[in-house]
C-alpha cells in the first residue's frame, strides 16, 4: 500500500485527474452492467410479462369456475352412465366408433376419427356421462383423409380446399361409475 501512496504522489496533476477520469468511466460502466441495465431489461419487459400472467389467471379461474360446477352435479349411476356414453359415441362418431364395455371399463375402438371430434366428445363423456379416460393407445390412421370430403369437394376449384384433417386410430379405455 505504501508503494501506491508513493507513485501516486509521483504522478503530475494532469495524470491523476485522468486516472481519477478513466477510473470513473470504469465505474460507471460496471454500475450500467451489474445495476442499472438488468433493471431497466426487467422494466422494458414488465408489461408482457403482466399480460401473460393475466391471461394465466384467466384460464384458471375458467378451469376453477368448471371445476366447481362439475364438483356440483349430480352422480349418475352406473346405467344412465353408460346410455349416455352410447348415446354420444353413436352421434359424435357413428360408425368410426365401437363400444365394448367390461364391468367398469369400457373400451371404445375409433377408426379414422378426427382430432377436433376427439376432443369435443372426451369434453362432453366427462361432463355428460361422467366418465373419463383411463389409458388411450393412438396413432394417425393410414387410411388419409374422409371419403365423405371427397364427394363435395370434387365440385370446387383446387384453390379453396382446405387441407383434409388428420385422422386417428386407436383405442380409448375409459372408467365407468361403480354399479
Amino acid at each position: 500500500m505504501n508503494a501506491l501512496t508513493q507513485r501516486w504522489a509521483s504522478f503530475a496533476g494532469r495524470e491523476k485527474t485522468m486516472v481519477i477520469a478513466a477510473g470513473m468511466v470504469v465505474g460507471l460502466a460496471l454500475l450500467w452492467w451489474v445495476a442499472l441495465a438488468p433493471a431497466l431489461q426487467t422494466l422494458r419487459a414488465a408489461d408482457a410479462q403482466h399480460a401473460q400472467m393475466d391471461a394465466q389467471l384467466q384460464s384458471m379461474r375458467l378451469l376453477a369456475a368448471e371445476a366447481t360446477g362439475l364438483r356440483g352435479q349430480r352422480s349418475l349411476g352406473y346405467e344412465e352412465s353408460l346410455r349416455n356414453l352410447e348415446n354420444s359415441i353413436k352421434q359424435t362418431f357413428g360408425a368410426a366408433a365401437t363400444l365394448a364395455v367390461s364391468d367398469t371399463r369400457a373400451s371404445l375402438t375409433l377408426k379414422g376419427v378426427s382430432a377436433d371430434a376427439l376432443a369435443q366428445w372426451l369434453s362432453q363423456a366427462r361432463i355428460n356421462a361422467r366418465v373419463v379416460p383411463s389409458e388411450a393407445r393412438l396413432q394417425r390412421s393410414s387410411a388419409g383423409p374422409a371419403a365423405s370430403s371427397t364427394a363435395s369437394s370434387a365440385t370446387t376449384t383446387s384453390a379453396s380446399v382446405s387441407p383434409s384433417p388428420v385422422l386417428w386410430d386407436g383405442v380409448l379405455v375409459l372408467a365407468l361409475p361403480a354399479r
